[in-house]
Protein backbone atom coordinates (compact mmCIF):
# COMPACT_ATOMS: atom_id res chain seq x y z
CA UNK A 1 0.00 0.00 0.00
CA UNK A 2 1.16 3.22 -0.40
CA UNK A 3 1.89 5.31 2.40
CA UNK A 4 -0.19 8.30 1.39
CA UNK A 5 -3.25 6.18 1.94
CA UNK A 6 -6.61 8.63 1.41
CA UNK A 7 -8.93 5.89 1.69
CA UNK A 8 -12.41 7.16 3.02
CA UNK A 9 -13.63 6.13 6.71
CA UNK A 10 -17.09 6.84 7.92
CA UNK A 11 -20.65 6.87 5.65
CA UNK A 12 -19.17 8.21 2.63
CA UNK A 13 -17.05 4.26 2.57
CA UNK A 14 -20.32 2.59 1.31
CA UNK A 15 -19.93 4.26 -1.95
CA UNK A 16 -19.52 1.46 -4.86
CA UNK A 17 -18.03 3.52 -7.66
CA UNK A 18 -18.61 -0.30 -9.98
CA UNK A 19 -22.07 0.47 -9.79
CA UNK A 20 -21.00 3.36 -12.02
CA UNK A 21 -19.71 1.56 -15.18
CA UNK A 22 -20.28 -1.61 -17.02
CA UNK A 23 -16.23 -2.49 -17.34
CA UNK A 24 -12.83 -1.91 -15.31
CA UNK A 25 -9.54 -1.70 -15.34
CA UNK A 26 -6.95 -2.32 -18.01
CA UNK A 27 -9.85 -5.09 -19.28
CA UNK A 28 -11.34 -2.06 -20.59
CA UNK A 29 -8.45 -1.45 -22.60
CA UNK A 30 -8.99 -2.10 -26.94
CA UNK A 31 -7.97 -5.89 -27.74
CA UNK A 32 -4.28 -6.22 -28.51
CA UNK A 33 -5.15 -7.44 -32.39
CA UNK A 34 -7.21 -4.46 -33.03
CA UNK A 35 -4.53 -2.10 -31.54
CA UNK A 36 -1.29 -3.46 -33.32
CA UNK A 37 -3.11 -2.78 -36.74
CA UNK A 38 -3.79 0.99 -34.99
CA UNK A 39 -0.18 1.34 -34.31
CA UNK A 40 1.35 -0.29 -37.66
CA UNK A 41 -0.75 2.57 -39.70
CA UNK A 42 0.35 5.33 -36.84
CA UNK A 43 4.32 3.95 -37.32
CA UNK A 44 4.37 4.64 -41.27
CA UNK A 45 4.16 8.94 -40.52
CA UNK A 46 7.53 10.66 -40.15
CA UNK A 47 9.05 11.09 -37.08
CA UNK A 48 11.36 13.48 -35.19
CA UNK A 49 15.25 12.21 -35.05
CA UNK A 50 15.05 13.08 -31.71
CA UNK A 51 12.83 10.45 -30.80
CA UNK A 52 14.51 7.50 -29.14
CA UNK A 53 11.06 5.48 -28.47
CA UNK A 54 8.20 5.69 -30.37
CA UNK A 55 5.44 3.94 -32.47
CA UNK A 56 7.96 2.16 -34.54
CA UNK A 57 8.41 -1.13 -32.18
CA UNK A 58 6.16 0.45 -29.58
CA UNK A 59 7.41 -0.19 -26.09
CA UNK A 60 5.77 1.42 -22.68
CA UNK A 61 6.64 5.28 -22.92
CA UNK A 62 7.38 7.29 -26.10
CA UNK A 63 11.19 8.70 -25.28
CA UNK A 64 12.37 12.03 -26.42
CA UNK A 65 15.91 13.30 -26.33
CA UNK A 66 16.00 16.73 -24.53
CA UNK A 67 20.16 16.61 -25.03
CA UNK A 68 23.44 14.44 -25.04
CA UNK A 69 23.06 13.53 -21.31
CA UNK A 70 18.82 13.36 -21.02
CA UNK A 71 15.78 12.50 -22.13
CA UNK A 72 12.16 13.10 -21.50
CA UNK A 73 9.80 9.64 -20.86
CA UNK A 74 5.99 10.74 -21.67
CA UNK A 75 2.96 8.34 -21.22
CA UNK A 76 -0.70 8.36 -20.58
CA UNK A 77 -2.98 6.05 -18.71
CA UNK A 78 -6.56 5.76 -17.80
CA UNK A 79 -9.44 3.44 -17.60
CA UNK A 80 -13.04 3.06 -15.85
CA UNK A 81 -13.03 1.81 -11.91
CA UNK A 82 -12.86 -1.66 -11.39
CA UNK A 83 -13.07 -1.29 -7.39
CA UNK A 84 -15.82 0.28 -5.07
CA UNK A 85 -14.00 2.97 -3.05
CA UNK A 86 -13.05 6.16 -4.90
CA UNK A 87 -9.83 6.54 -3.24
CA UNK A 88 -8.48 3.06 -4.01
CA UNK A 89 -9.34 3.63 -7.80
CA UNK A 90 -7.92 6.96 -7.55
CA UNK A 91 -4.69 5.20 -6.29
CA UNK A 92 -4.49 2.75 -8.60
CA UNK A 93 -5.22 4.52 -11.77
CA UNK A 94 -2.08 6.76 -10.49
CA UNK A 95 0.26 3.69 -9.48
CA UNK A 96 -0.99 2.42 -13.20
CA UNK A 97 -0.07 5.21 -15.30
CA UNK A 98 3.34 6.08 -13.18
CA UNK A 99 4.43 2.45 -14.14
CA UNK A 100 5.06 2.81 -17.37
CA UNK A 101 7.86 5.27 -16.53
CA UNK A 102 9.29 2.90 -14.35
CA UNK A 103 9.37 0.50 -16.67
CA UNK A 104 11.49 2.28 -19.27
CA UNK A 105 13.84 3.01 -16.41
CA UNK A 106 12.57 6.79 -15.73
CA UNK A 107 11.74 9.09 -12.94
CA UNK A 108 8.41 10.62 -12.66
CA UNK A 109 8.36 14.40 -12.07
CA UNK A 110 5.24 15.72 -13.40
CA UNK A 111 1.54 14.34 -14.07
CA UNK A 112 -1.75 15.79 -15.80
CA UNK A 113 -5.22 14.15 -14.65
CA UNK A 114 -7.56 13.04 -17.36
CA UNK A 115 -10.73 12.73 -15.91
CA UNK A 116 -14.37 11.85 -17.59
CA UNK A 117 -17.51 12.07 -14.80
CA UNK A 118 -20.86 12.27 -15.00
CA UNK A 119 -22.71 15.02 -13.83
CA UNK A 120 -24.05 13.61 -10.90
CA UNK A 121 -21.07 11.75 -9.19
CA UNK A 122 -21.27 13.02 -5.70
CA UNK A 123 -18.31 15.87 -5.34
CA UNK A 124 -16.43 13.97 -2.23
CA UNK A 125 -16.32 10.99 -4.78
CA UNK A 126 -14.44 12.95 -7.46
CA UNK A 127 -12.36 14.60 -4.65
CA UNK A 128 -11.48 11.32 -3.40
CA UNK A 129 -10.33 10.16 -6.52
CA UNK A 130 -7.96 12.92 -6.98
CA UNK A 131 -7.09 13.64 -3.69
CA UNK A 132 -5.29 10.10 -3.88
CA UNK A 133 -4.18 10.10 -7.13
CA UNK A 134 -2.01 13.33 -5.90
CA UNK A 135 -0.54 11.55 -2.93
CA UNK A 136 0.45 7.92 -5.11
CA UNK A 137 2.08 10.97 -7.87
CA UNK A 138 3.67 12.85 -5.37
CA UNK A 139 5.10 9.19 -3.51
CA UNK A 140 6.48 8.77 -7.15
CA UNK A 141 8.27 12.01 -7.12
CA UNK A 142 6.20 13.85 -9.01
CA UNK A 143 3.40 16.62 -8.89
CA UNK A 144 -0.25 16.76 -10.50
CA UNK A 145 -0.22 19.97 -12.26
CA UNK A 146 -3.61 20.19 -13.61
CA UNK A 147 -5.24 18.31 -16.49
CA UNK A 148 -8.57 18.08 -18.52
CA UNK A 149 -12.36 16.89 -17.01
CA UNK A 150 -14.86 15.99 -19.44
CA UNK A 151 -19.27 15.15 -18.78
CA UNK A 152 -19.11 11.29 -19.15
CA UNK A 153 -21.80 8.57 -18.45
CA UNK A 154 -19.62 6.24 -16.73
CA UNK A 155 -16.33 7.55 -15.13
CA UNK A 156 -13.04 7.02 -16.20
CA UNK A 157 -9.85 8.60 -14.74
CA UNK A 158 -5.93 8.25 -15.64
CA UNK A 159 -2.96 10.85 -15.63
CA UNK A 160 -0.73 11.55 -18.44
CA UNK A 161 2.77 10.94 -16.95
CA UNK A 162 5.96 12.79 -17.64
CA UNK A 163 9.24 11.61 -16.46
CA UNK A 164 13.27 11.83 -17.03
CA UNK A 165 15.43 8.77 -17.98
CA UNK A 166 19.39 8.70 -19.12
CA UNK A 167 19.39 8.27 -22.91
CA UNK A 168 22.43 5.70 -22.53
CA UNK A 169 19.72 3.96 -19.44
CA UNK A 170 16.89 3.42 -21.37
CA UNK A 171 14.78 0.01 -20.26
CA UNK A 172 12.80 -1.41 -23.38
CA UNK A 173 10.85 -4.47 -24.35
CA UNK A 174 13.41 -5.66 -26.96
CA UNK A 175 16.75 -6.72 -24.73
CA UNK A 176 15.93 -10.26 -23.80
CA UNK A 177 18.73 -12.27 -23.99
CA UNK A 178 19.15 -16.25 -23.95
CA UNK A 179 20.11 -17.49 -20.57
CA UNK A 180 18.95 -14.99 -18.40
CA UNK A 181 16.06 -15.68 -15.99
CA UNK A 182 12.88 -13.99 -15.68
CA UNK A 183 11.18 -12.61 -12.75
CA UNK A 184 7.99 -10.88 -11.89
CA UNK A 185 7.78 -8.04 -9.07
CA UNK A 186 3.90 -8.44 -8.55
CA UNK A 187 1.46 -11.22 -8.00
CA UNK A 188 -1.07 -11.99 -11.24
CA UNK A 189 -4.73 -12.63 -10.69
CA UNK A 190 -6.38 -8.98 -10.07
CA UNK A 191 -8.75 -9.51 -12.49
CA UNK A 192 -9.93 -12.95 -11.82
CA UNK A 193 -9.86 -11.82 -7.86
CA UNK A 194 -11.85 -8.51 -8.57
CA UNK A 195 -14.20 -10.35 -10.73
CA UNK A 196 -15.27 -13.15 -8.38
CA UNK A 197 -12.35 -13.10 -5.22
CA UNK A 198 -13.46 -13.04 -1.43
CA UNK A 199 -13.91 -9.81 0.01
CA UNK A 200 -10.43 -10.22 2.24
CA UNK A 201 -8.67 -11.36 -1.03
CA UNK A 202 -10.23 -8.62 -3.12
CA UNK A 203 -8.59 -6.36 -0.21
CA UNK A 204 -5.40 -7.62 -0.27
CA UNK A 205 -4.89 -7.45 -4.13
CA UNK A 206 -6.06 -3.70 -3.66
CA UNK A 207 -3.33 -2.81 -1.24
CA UNK A 208 -0.88 -4.41 -3.78
CA UNK A 209 -2.31 -2.54 -7.16
CA UNK A 210 -2.33 0.81 -5.03
CA UNK A 211 1.63 0.62 -4.92
CA UNK A 212 4.19 1.87 -6.77
CA UNK A 213 6.61 0.00 -9.28
CA UNK A 214 9.30 2.83 -7.93
CA UNK A 215 11.56 0.60 -5.97
CA UNK A 216 11.05 -2.75 -8.65
CA UNK A 217 12.44 -0.35 -11.13
CA UNK A 218 15.50 1.32 -8.89
CA UNK A 219 16.40 -2.37 -8.49
CA UNK A 220 16.31 -3.19 -12.28
CA UNK A 221 18.42 0.09 -12.49
CA UNK A 222 21.27 -0.77 -9.93
CA UNK A 223 21.73 -3.90 -11.83
CA UNK A 224 23.09 -1.98 -14.63
CA UNK A 225 23.84 -4.02 -18.06
CA UNK A 226 22.85 -6.99 -16.58
CA UNK A 227 19.57 -6.67 -17.31
CA UNK A 228 17.95 -7.39 -20.27
CA UNK A 229 13.99 -6.81 -21.31
CA UNK A 230 11.65 -4.81 -19.08
CA UNK A 231 7.94 -4.32 -19.14
CA UNK A 232 5.12 -3.83 -16.96
CA UNK A 233 2.42 -6.81 -16.89
CA UNK A 234 -1.26 -4.60 -17.58
CA UNK A 235 -4.32 -5.36 -19.95
CA UNK A 236 -2.72 -7.95 -21.93
CA UNK A 237 -1.69 -10.48 -19.17
CA UNK A 238 1.40 -12.39 -18.59
CA UNK A 239 1.01 -13.68 -21.64
CA UNK A 240 0.50 -10.77 -23.46
CA UNK A 241 3.34 -8.51 -22.24
CA UNK A 242 5.42 -12.28 -21.94
CA UNK A 243 5.05 -12.16 -26.12
CA UNK A 244 5.96 -8.69 -26.60
CA UNK A 245 9.38 -9.41 -25.05
CA UNK A 246 9.83 -12.73 -27.04
CA UNK A 247 8.69 -11.62 -30.23
CA UNK A 248 10.72 -8.03 -30.23
CA UNK A 249 13.85 -9.64 -28.44
CA UNK A 250 13.82 -12.76 -31.09
CA UNK A 251 13.60 -15.31 -28.29
CA UNK A 252 11.23 -17.30 -26.71
CA UNK A 253 10.00 -17.13 -22.82
CA UNK A 254 9.73 -20.72 -20.55
CA UNK A 255 7.95 -20.12 -17.62
CA UNK A 256 7.19 -22.13 -14.59
CA UNK A 257 3.48 -22.42 -13.85
CA UNK A 258 4.50 -23.15 -10.56
CA UNK A 259 6.49 -20.19 -10.04
CA UNK A 260 4.09 -17.74 -10.59
CA UNK A 261 3.25 -15.66 -8.10
CA UNK A 262 -0.29 -15.36 -7.06
CA UNK A 263 -2.47 -13.09 -5.37
CA UNK A 264 -4.31 -14.08 -2.20
CA UNK A 265 -7.34 -16.50 -3.83
CA UNK A 266 -6.59 -16.22 -7.55
CA UNK A 267 -6.31 -20.07 -8.08
CA UNK A 268 -9.47 -20.69 -6.40
CA UNK A 269 -11.44 -18.21 -8.36
CA UNK A 270 -10.11 -19.24 -11.48
CA UNK A 271 -10.66 -23.02 -10.83
CA UNK A 272 -14.52 -22.35 -10.86
CA UNK A 273 -14.29 -20.49 -13.35
CA UNK A 274 -14.33 -17.12 -12.99
CA UNK A 275 -12.81 -14.79 -15.79
CA UNK A 276 -12.63 -11.25 -17.02
CA UNK A 277 -13.70 -9.58 -20.69
CA UNK A 278 -10.32 -9.13 -21.38
CA UNK A 279 -9.81 -12.91 -20.92
CA UNK A 280 -11.26 -13.85 -24.43
CA UNK A 281 -9.59 -11.05 -26.54
CA UNK A 282 -6.45 -11.91 -25.09
CA UNK A 283 -6.58 -15.74 -26.05
CA UNK A 284 -7.49 -14.64 -29.46
CA UNK A 285 -5.06 -12.53 -29.95
CA UNK A 286 -2.02 -14.66 -28.92
CA UNK A 287 -3.41 -17.81 -30.72
CA UNK A 288 -0.53 -19.66 -32.04
CA UNK A 289 2.23 -17.28 -29.75
CA UNK A 290 1.69 -19.12 -26.47
CA UNK A 291 1.51 -23.25 -25.89
CA UNK A 292 0.44 -24.17 -22.38
CA UNK A 293 0.57 -27.23 -20.60
CA UNK A 294 -0.33 -26.18 -17.09
CA UNK A 295 -3.68 -26.53 -15.72
CA UNK A 296 -6.45 -24.36 -16.97
CA UNK A 297 -6.97 -22.49 -13.79
CA UNK A 298 -3.17 -21.30 -13.94
CA UNK A 299 -2.89 -20.86 -17.82
CA UNK A 300 -6.34 -18.43 -16.99
CA UNK A 301 -4.13 -16.37 -14.45
CA UNK A 302 -1.52 -16.49 -17.59
CA UNK A 303 -3.88 -14.74 -19.63
CA UNK A 304 -6.16 -12.94 -16.85
CA UNK A 305 -6.08 -8.91 -18.03
CA UNK A 306 -3.79 -7.12 -14.92
CA UNK A 307 -4.30 -3.38 -13.39
CA UNK A 308 -1.63 -2.11 -12.02
CA UNK A 309 0.99 -5.19 -12.63
CA UNK A 310 4.29 -5.52 -11.90
CA UNK A 311 7.27 -5.08 -13.62
CA UNK A 312 8.45 -8.45 -15.74
CA UNK A 313 12.57 -8.58 -16.75
CA UNK A 314 15.06 -10.66 -18.00
CA UNK A 315 18.10 -10.12 -16.10
CA UNK A 316 21.26 -12.26 -15.62
CA UNK A 317 20.34 -15.49 -13.72
CA UNK A 318 23.58 -14.32 -11.23
CA UNK A 319 21.47 -10.87 -10.43
CA UNK A 320 18.45 -13.08 -9.28
CA UNK A 321 18.75 -12.88 -5.37
CA UNK A 322 19.76 -8.62 -5.45
CA UNK A 323 16.06 -8.49 -6.53
CA UNK A 324 14.32 -10.47 -4.15
CA UNK A 325 13.98 -7.29 -1.39
CA UNK A 326 12.48 -5.32 -4.28
CA UNK A 327 9.64 -8.31 -4.21
CA UNK A 328 11.21 -9.81 -7.46
CA UNK A 329 10.21 -13.99 -7.73
CA UNK A 330 12.21 -15.74 -10.64
CA UNK A 331 9.29 -17.49 -12.92
CA UNK A 332 11.44 -19.04 -15.76
CA UNK A 333 14.21 -18.50 -18.28
CA UNK A 334 15.12 -17.42 -21.83
CA UNK A 335 15.82 -19.59 -24.75
CA UNK A 336 16.76 -19.21 -28.24
CA UNK A 337 13.61 -18.89 -30.68
CA UNK A 338 11.47 -18.85 -32.44
CA UNK A 339 9.61 -15.92 -30.35
CA UNK A 340 6.84 -17.76 -28.53
CA UNK A 341 6.01 -18.10 -24.49
CA UNK A 342 5.85 -21.78 -23.29
CA UNK A 343 4.00 -21.89 -19.95
CA UNK A 344 4.69 -25.39 -18.16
Amino acid sequence: MTNSDTRETGPEAAFDLTEWTTCGGCAAKWGAGPLDTLLATLAQRPTDGALLVGLDAFDDAAVLALGNDLALVSTTDFFPPMVADPADYGAIAAANACSDVFAMGGRVVLALNIAAFPEDLPHHVIDAIVSSAAAVVAEAGGVVAGGHTIRSAEPIFGLAVQGLVSPDRILTKRAARPGQAVVLSKPLGTGIVLQGGAEDARRATVDVMRTLNRDASLALQALGTVVGAVTDVTGYGLFGHGWEVAERSGVALVLDAGALPLYPGALDTAARGVRTGGDRRNRDHLAGRVESSATPAREAIAFDPQTSGGLLATVDAAAVPDLAAAGFVPIGEVVGGPARVLLR
